[in-house]
């Protein structure tokens, strides 16, 4: 990796004494150390997370702070015009730019427009209909962390040109290496650029993409405006838990602060004038931090007041004489027909063209909507939706020279307000989402816009936001209202990309490998729809596979581990399991069983996701048959994360069988990665076939995870298959994926394990298990009918937890946290474990993981009140230099 380019603009001086991260600074002796620059760009606000005290945020990047459009767009310009120059002439005219979403969406957009001529793509966090999915990656530290790639064209990521990767701020460089790994996988290409407005990156990480780009042989450069670190005393994450929860608690419900309408200004930034941010009292509206309303509130929002400001009658953001609240007008801005609103699925330098040609007349409709005398105006985008917003802020920002035009937008992220000069976020508003996100319902946000003193706001959605929860008593457009005396609202079309082509369809496919041959299951039990790979060396050990999928040499799917074979200890504990809970798990498999054939299809094709899926998908079929007599055909598949479903087992089954008849089976969920990779491969093939009936919903025995609806429980207890590895599952390996071993008309592949034949426990949990069903049966109907009636709709609280716990650990990355006994047992037989974090009423459901604990040398910690019974924690960042089990033998490295 080449060394990065520090070089950024000369600062300009402050407007005013208080920097917007004093307050954070004093109280919590936080130092921004490095360029000069950095408090230019830079604020500090607090999270509510107690394990990461503080929130850099950003002066010009247009999303927590208003800020003068001109000088958003001009910093983005800026460092495309250095990637450029960096680049040269004839590599820039062959360069492809990638934003991330949300923050960067905008930023990225502002670099194309510097690059000149490169075509421009972001990630997404929405699912849109109509579009195939050319990858995806994972932003662990983000409170949304699955990103989507769907360009229209998908020769967009395709090409060999210098790839340009685009974020607001590169902290720890995870998402980085996630999104490089991910797209170097499918199109490998010799040169990446990272942009950031600031580098904040240790040694350590810095490290880490310095050898990331040494094994994929790529150069990785890195352009910022500006680079440092943070400073961060030892106590900072006590002193920070401390400090939120005095704010929360000094905060005075149904008080209304004092409002004036001139704002105090933040520090002036190269390139523009002064951003100037609320100076209100105010902080946000009934469901917000520091807000003293009850939940549900509808109506102008209460208003209450953080330390610092008095309490007198007054409306909030209110100029002298001027009542807020005064309704909302739309406003038809005439965007060009058939003109992308953003990059979600690609933007050409011929649409820049078409946008560039349009904006006069477009900012001039706005400009004729805008009430006389309005001074102070708000252009406010909308999450992902910034760069057209923000280039109608440019526009308004010429056209109205005698007017003072600002841009930000609304944001998933939830911040601490706090009503001070010296801090980042003084108020904020929340609201629900309004656009039916893929992640479900919650809360979003607009920082520093109530009390600003704004004239008029112009709120810029997408049609697919605006919906009738935009317009609800407590959506967006009221909370505006109640602040702000003008609020018009421009709606943009949603772009729709033209369906792709269907591709040809590949040749016939092979007949599912059955025992003896393939696995120790009778043929009747399961076909695999694999291909046998037993003659192929792919074991490799244990550290060296999580040194190469770590620094990201290597797909975990690209090898295998080598078998784990237990001593007598463990197994003894193994039947000891088997034994104690095989009519608990006979109960499970019974009332899965009976809710798949109610609920989803009388004659169920059980289509188990291997390998841990493949003995559940077994035990159902005996169930089956036992209660009902039913012979259920039942196949076993293999899905990899990061790279979806085998679609050639896919094909094989849609012209075999009812799409609509399949069952996809697991044993349990976790965090509920594998659901939502299930989720998104089917909507892909189908899209790409033209096959439609699969039903992504997976039947699980144990759905601790909260993640989908047909499950025999959601208590995390030990299911003992979860204990072993191939030899409690047929002696198959765990599935391969690796392109020169599997074409693209082959099923992914597996080894059979016909060597450990003596050591093979299969049949014995499967008749086990089955023993107990004439038990089950007295009681299955009844459990059935609980299930039934209950509520069973997935809250997704595992994947919370797992958020929660990758920052609360200093881990930040989602996959490296792997919860629940099952996925506890693997990281301790598969992975490089760093610590088991275990719930103290665990019992003997945690007997073998303590065991294989202390063989390994691992700690397990007692955490009361830990959602699972427990996690593991895989090491983090590992090198085989790394022994210790606190991760810290790496943090140099």
């Amino acid at each position: 990796m080449r060394q990065r380019d520090r070089s950024a603009p000369a600062p300009a001086p402050t407007a005013t004494g208080a920097w917007s991260g004093d307050w954070v600074a004093r109280r919590l002796g936080v130092e921004l150390a490095g360029d000069a620059a950095l408090t230019d760009l830079l604020g500090l606000a607090l999270r509510r997370n107690p394990k990461r005290a503080h929130l850099l945020v950003s002066h010009v990047l247009g999303k927590h702070v208003p800020q003068a459009p001109s000088v958003v767009h001009g910093h983005g310009v800026a460092l495309g015009r250095r990637v450029r120059a960096l680049l040269g002439e004839e590599a820039a005219g062959r360069a492809v730019v990638l934003g991330y979403a949300e923050t960067a969406t905008g930023l990225g957009h502002s670099v194309a427009d510097g690059l000149g001529t490169a075509p421009y793509l972001h990630s997404t966090r929405r699912p849109v209909a109509g579009a195939a999915t050319a990858g995806g990656f994972e932003e662990s530290h983000s409170h949304a962390t699955s990103h989507l790639l769907l360009p229209e064209d998908p020769a967009l990521l395709a090409g060999d040109g210098p790839l340009v990767l685009v974020d607001d701020e590169f902290s720890t460089g995870n998402t980085v290496l996630n999104t490089i790994r991910a797209l170097h996988e499918r199109h490998p290409r010799g040169h990446y650029v990272v942009v950031a407005l600031v580098d904040m990156r240790s040694p350590a990480d810095a490290g880490r993409l310095t050898d990331f780009a040494r094994v994929i042989g790529a150069r990785v450069d890195l352009v910022a405006t500006a680079s440092g670190t943070v400073r961060l005393p030892e106590d900072v994450l006590e002193r920070g838990r401390e400090l939120v929860a005095r704010q929360e608690a000094a905060t005075t419900p149904a008080s209304v602060p004092a409002v004036s309408g001139a704002s105090a200004p933040v520090p002036a930034v190269s390139g523009g004038p002064a951003s100037v941010p609320p100076g209100s009292g105010t902080t946000a509206a009934s469901g917000t931090e520091g807000a003293g309303a009850a939940s549900g509130t509808t109506g102008p929002p209460a208003v209450s007041a953080v330390p610092g400001a008095p309490a007198v009658t007054g409306a909030p953001g209110a100029r002298a004489g001027t009542r807020p609240g005064g309704g909302v007008a739309r406003v038809d801005m005439g965007w060009p027909a058939g003109l992308p609103d953003g990059g979600r699925h690609g933007f050409t330098p011929g649409q820049r063209e078409r946008l560039e040609a349009a904006l006069p007349g477009m900012a001039e409709r706005l400009a004729r909507a805008l009430p006389d005398g309005a001074r102070r105006v708000l252009v406010l985008g909308f999450e992902e939706l910034m760069y057209a917003p923000l280039r109608l802020g440019t526009e308004l920002e010429r056209s109205l020279p005698d007017t003072e035009v600002r841009f930000s937008t609304t944001t998933r992220s939830p911040v601490l307000a706090v009503d001070d000069p010296g801090y980042a976020i003084r108020t904020r508003l929340a609201f629900p989402a309004h656009d039916d996100p893929a992640d479900g319902p919650g809360e979003r946000y607009a920082y520093n816009v109530a009390g600003a003193g704004f004239d008029a706001v112009v709120a810029v959605v997408d049609s697919v936001a605006d919906t009738p929860a935009l317009h609800a008593p407590d959506g967006l457009t009221a909370r505006l209202a109640a602040h702000i005396p003008h609020v018009l609202l421009a709606v943009v079309p949603s772009y729709a990309p033209r369906a792709p082509h269907a591709p040809e369809r590949p040749p016939m496919l092979s007949e599912p490998l059955r025992g003896p041959a393939f696995s120790s299951y009778a043929p009747d039990e399961v076909g695999w729809l694999l291909q046998d790979l037993s003659e192929v060396t792919l074991e490799a050990p244990t550290e060296e596979r999580e040194e190469a999928i770590q620094s990201g040499g290597a797909h975990y799917a690209e090898s295998l581990p080598v078998e784990f074979q237990p001593g007598a200890q463990y197994q003894e504990l193994f039947h000891t399991a088997l034994a104690a809970s095989g009519a608990r798990l006979a109960r499970a498999v019974a009332a899965v069983t009976e809710i798949v054939l109610a609920e989803r299809s009388p004659r169920p094709v059980l289509v188990s996701l291997a390998r841990a899926g493949t003995p559940v998908g077994v035990l159902m079929r005996r169930w089956a048959r036992y209660r009902h007599g039913l012979d259920l055909p039942h196949y076993a598949v293999s899905i990899v994360r990061g790279r979806g479903i085998d679609a050639n087992a896919l094909r094989w089954l849609a012209r075999h069988h009812d799409p609509a008849d399949v069952v996809f089976v697991d044993g349990w969920t976790g965090k509920g990665a594998i659901t939502r990779e299930l989720a998104d491969a089917i909507r892909d093939f189908e899209k790409a076939e033209g096959v439609t009936g699969f039903d992504p919903e997976i039947a699980v025995l144990a759905d601790p995870g909260s993640c989908v609806r047909t499950y025999g429980t959601r208590d995390d207890f030990l299911i003992p298959s979860a204990c072993l590895n191939s030899t409690v599952s047929g002696l198959i390996s765990r599935t391969v994926l690796r392109a020169d071993l599997v074409g693209p008309h082959d099923f992914h592949g597996a080894k059979f394990y016909r060597e450990l034949a003596g050591a093979d426990l299969s049949p014995d949990f499967l008749d086990a298990v089955s023993a107990r069903f004439p038990e089950a049966a007295e009681t299955v109907d009844g459990e059935v009918g609980r299930l039934l009636s209950a509520d069973r709709e997935p809250t997704w609280e595992g994947w919370a937890a797992v958020e929660r716990i990758s920052e609360e650990y200093g881990i930040h990355d989602v996959n490296l946290v792997k919860p629940g006994v099952g996925e506890t047992t693997r990281v301790m037989l598969r992975r490089v474990p760093w610590k088991v974090l275990a719930r103290p009423d665990a019992g003997s459901d945690l007997d073998h993981v303590r065991l294989l604990a202390e063989q390994r040398g691992v700690p397990v910690e007692e955490v009361p009140g830990l959602p699972y019974t427990c996690v593991g924690l895989i090491h983090p960042r590992y090198t085989r230099g790394a022994t210790g089990a606190d991760g810290r033998a790496v943090t140099g490295r």
